[in-house]
């Protein structure tokens, strides 16, 4: 995934200090005191210039990465605020590049070019640090976006229900994922995927963080990159049902979700009743994932999903 190659973005002051580094260094080579100090702003400028534009190219242009990738961003962040920050670093290099052999030339004429100097480099400084908070940011969103799961284009099972009605729990029944397994809401506050084998080829799995039966306007970040996965990633989606209602949510809400879900995607969707071993609910497949009573069977009726489109041919949706 092209995220794991952005590297740390520099603070504001980093930058400045490589750049006078690099063009001190440069400056001991120069005889002519006069022409040291012009070549030293025309470092800095240069400087500075090369290692903003560097902070820009290591970001992808998020118009190319797959959608889900592109909705999450635009969830956490917002894609607008992520390219107008990416803009303003641009900004401060095309000022350091179009004034800096200016401010340079400026030594040279001058009667004080030590000074010159010092009021040039002055003003390279201050268009950096006016880009500082966007470099932070930045750093921020580079931070998570390394953290993100790699999805791939194999068949996707999306996992997705209320909170605490045993996602989770059967995540990690049926895959590799090691996903936090607790007796409280929202204990999934992100994207986990796990895999499994299956006749050779790799089923993937998608636990989802809980989401609520409630207007999407109202929904937290968290409950709308579940709803992202399941509209880009799934190939068919598990919806997990308590009815023992210990996960703390009426049955008709959650009977409301799965109702919503199943008229937003296009993918197949299956509904299980969990926690058979304290109130089975007829009509649906039930299992239990602390005995482990019916799990088996829920994995076989997803992985018919999986059979059918490879003998119908389907493509897996675009990621």
């Amino acid at each position: 995934m092209e995220f794991e190659t952005i590297p740390t973005v520099p603070t504001a002051d980093e930058i400045l200090d490589r750049s006078f580094r690099r063009a001190a260094s440069k400056m001991k080579l120069k005889r002519n005191k006069d022409r040291a100090n012009e070549e030293f702003v025309r470092a800095v400028s240069q400087a500075i210039h090369d290692r903003l534009v560097k902070v820009m190219q290591s970001f992808p242009d998020f118009d190319s990465v797959p959608t889900f990738y592109r909705d999450i961003v635009d969830i956490m962040w917002g894609l607008s605020r992520v390219r107008k920050s990416l803009g303003s670093v641009g900004w401060a290099a095309r000022w350091a590049r179009t004034h800096g052999p200016g401010l340079a030339y400026q030594t040279r004429k001058s009667e004080n070019p030590s000074r010159i100097r010092k009021r040039a480099v002055a003003r390279l400084s201050s268009v950096v640090h006016q880009v500082g908070d966007d470099l932070k940011f930045l750093n921020e969103v580079r931070n998570v976006l390394r953290a993100l799961p790699h999805v791939s284009d194999e068949f996707t099972v999306v996992v997705a229900g209320y909170p605490n009605v045993g996602k989770s729990s059967f995540i990690r029944l049926v895959s590799s994922a090691t996903p936090e397994v607790a007796s409280y809401p929202f204990t999934t506050k992100g994207i986990i995927v796990g895999h499994r084998m299956v006749e050779r080829e790799r089923v993937q799995f998608i636990d989802t963080p809980g989401v609520l039966d409630r207007p999407s306007s109202q929904r937290s970040g968290i409950e709308r990159q579940a709803l992202t996965a399941m509209v880009n990633l799934a190939s068919v989606i598990l919806v997990i049902l308590d009815a023992s209602e210990q996960c703390g949510y009426p049955l008709e809400e959650q009977f409301r979700l799965l109702h919503e879900i199943e008229e937003t995607v296009t993918v197949p969707v299956l509904p299980v009743v969990n926690k058979s071993d304290i109130a089975y609910f007829d009509g649906y497949i039930n299992m239990s994932t602390e005995t482990g009573e019916g799990v088996s069977e829920v994995l076989e009726n997803l992985l018919a999903f999986r059979k059918r489109s490879k003998e119908k041919g389907e493509e897996v949706p675009d990621q």
